[in-house]
């Protein structure tokens, strides 16, 4: 029998709120990295899950501060705090999307470790707290999810983060929108099976 969407994401709220999910590594000692794939479909549904938990977290009653960072509003924030939009635009009507995506991607350092967006990570995440990334649906193709996972694996972040994914995960790939196959990836858990 298949588990319905409402169902897996109750589970991963009981996880989550586990004393030992907190602890600082995963099964075997190695980072506390999980993903929740899901259904591209429900998007809407998991969005609306993790407002409500956000709220509800806020009351403080939960002994760990949910912290949500959606990676397409980051990435948007910071672009418009250069004023790169505009001029983004303008490049990719002479040079196309691909020539805007590269220049995006060096902008922030995508491929460093010290990447713009890592930077932000850990500077913005308080001691005690749980770490929930969205938005990587709406990143592609700037974003790709290994990256983001690999670049947080040499950062000093020590919380458990959560990537929440539309696609599917199998502990070996990411499959974004369950149909671009990303690089290998198999330091995070899924958090639901």
């Amino acid at each position: 029998m298949m588990v319905g969407l409402q169902e897996r994401l109750d589970e991963m709220e009981d996880a989550i709120h586990k004393p030992k999910f907190r602890e600082s590594s995963g099964r075997a000692n190695e980072v506390n990295y999980w993903v929740f794939d899901y259904d591209p479909a429900k998007e809407l549904e998991v969005r609306e899950r993790i407002e409500y938990m956000k709220k509800k977290n806020a009351k403080g009653t939960d002994g760990f501060e949910l912290v949500v960072f959606d990676l397409y509003d980051m990435i948007m924030d910071y672009l418009e705090s250069k004023d790169f939009v505009n001029s983004y635009i303008r490049y990719e009507e002479r040079r196309g999307f691909d020539y805007i995506v590269r220049a995006a991607s060096t902008s922030m350092k995508m491929n460093e470790d010290d990447s713009i967006l890592i930077r932000q990570l850990v500077e913005q995440t308080p001691e005690n707290a749980i770490v929930f990334l969205t938005g990587v649906g709406k990143c592609y193709p700037l974003l790709r999810s290994h990256k983001i996972l690999n670049n947080l694996h040499q950062s000093v972040l020590k919380a458990p983060v959560v990537l929440f994914f539309p696609g599917t995960y199998n502990e070996q790939e990411l499959i974004l929108f369950n149909e671009i196959k990303d690089d290998n990836y198999y330091r995070a858990f899924k958090l639901v099976k």
